[in-house]
C-alpha cells in the first residue's frame, strides 16, 4: 500500500493534504508527490518531565526519510528513489528530522506527527 504526502508552498511548509494556492496563482516549480510506505504507529511522544510546553511538529515525509535511512540502513540515493525525491531533498528532510529529534530530547519538548491522509 502506498501513502502520499502532499506539499504546499504556503510559507514553505509541508502538509499532508492537497491545498490550492490562492486565486490559482502559483510560482516556482510544480510540487511533486512524496511516496510514503509506512505511517507512524504512534501520534506523539511526550517526555517526562515535560520541560517546555511548545510542541515540535514532525512531518510524515521527515518520519519516512528518517525511517528509511537511519532504521533500515538504506543509502540516501536508495531512499530517495523509494520516496521519489532527489538526494538533496531527502538530505534536507533527514537533517530537519534529526534536528527536531535532538530538540525533543535536549529541551524536553513534545513531538507530534502532522495530520495524514490516505490516497
Amino acid at each position: 500500500m502506498r501513502y502520499y504526502h502532499f506539499r504546499c508552498e504556503k510559507k514553505r511548509k509541508r502538509f499532508c493534504e492537497e491545498r490550492e494556492c490562492p486565486k490559482g496563482q502559483r510560482r516556482g516549480r510544480p510540487l511533486k508527490e512524496i511516496v510514503i510506505y509506512e505511517l507512524p504507529k504512534i501520534r506523539r511522544v511526550v517526555p517526562k518531565p515535560k520541560i517546555s510546553e511548545e510542541p515540535i511538529r514532525l512531518t510524515i515525509a521527515e518520519y519516512e526519510a528518517l525511517r528509511l535511512v537511519d532504521l533500515l540502513g538504506l543509502t540516501q540515493e536508495e531512499a530517495g528513489r523509494k520516496m521519489a525525491l532527489s538526494k538533496t531533498a531527502l538530505w534536507r528532510l533527514i537533517n530537519s528530522a534529526r534536528r527536531k529529534m535532538a530538540e525533543m530530547l535536549v529541551e524536553g519538548k513534545e513531538l507530534y506527527f502532522s495530520e495524514q491522509i490516505e490516497k
